[in-house]
């Protein structure tokens, strides 16, 4: 970093990840921590979301975001690191979920039938994930970051709060008009 110029906090606070991403690959920590902060709450959820499991999730975000830093300089597309990031905590996750689970001999099993009505169970459920998907995208970014957190992550209103950096009475209405906008949207599926 010789050389860099010093950015007060602030301005860090206020870059896009494009610029926090260089300049963390650059050998920043502060901007790296700045991305760290940004896209913690959402790391943590996804985590979540895939193990299921509030301590195993934060040890897996921590592994993954230790290897971000490791590997940031070799990024190609900067702009793109919120995807990344989740990339990496996808597959620290899927590695711990393979290191529990005990290898069975296929021979030995004989799985049981889905649930859910075979191929047009399966297909429905497809076209249900696909709509709320399509609702989803038409909230307003903090209304489905609220929701996602919420509902996806299992955090509390508190955690919420804090991860997006709003009042929890704020978190409270953003996600009463996230829930009321996606029950508008998926009337059909009730």
């Amino acid at each position: 970093m010789t050389g860099s110029v010093v950015v007060p906090a602030s301005l860090l606070d206020e870059a896009g990840d494009a610029l926090l991403a260089d300049r963390a690959a650059d050998g920043d920590a502060r901007a790296f921590a700045v991305l760290v902060r940004r896209h913690s709450g959402m790391l943590r959820a996804y985590a979540r979301r895939v193990l299921g499991s509030n301590a195993a999730s934060d040890d897996v975000v921590q592994e993954a975001l230790i290897t971000a830093w490791r590997q940031l300089p070799e990024l190609r597309d900067r702009a793109a690191v919120r995807g990344w990031l989740i990339r990496i905590v996808g597959r620290k996750a899927i590695d711990v979920l393979r290191a529990q689970r005990p290898a069975v001999d296929i021979d030995d099993h004989d799985a049981p039938a889905p649930e859910g009505g075979g191929p047009e169970g399966v297909a429905g459920a497809n076209a249900l994930a696909g709509s709320l998907d399509e609702a989803l995208r038409t909230l307003p970014e903090a209304q489905r970051r609220a929701w996602t957190l919420r509902e996806l992550g299992g955090l509390g209103y508190d955690e919420i709060a804090t991860d997006l950096g709003l009042p929890v009475s704020t978190v409270r209405g953003l996600l009463a008009r996230a829930r009321t906008g996606l029950i508008q949207r998926m009337d059909g599926w009730r």
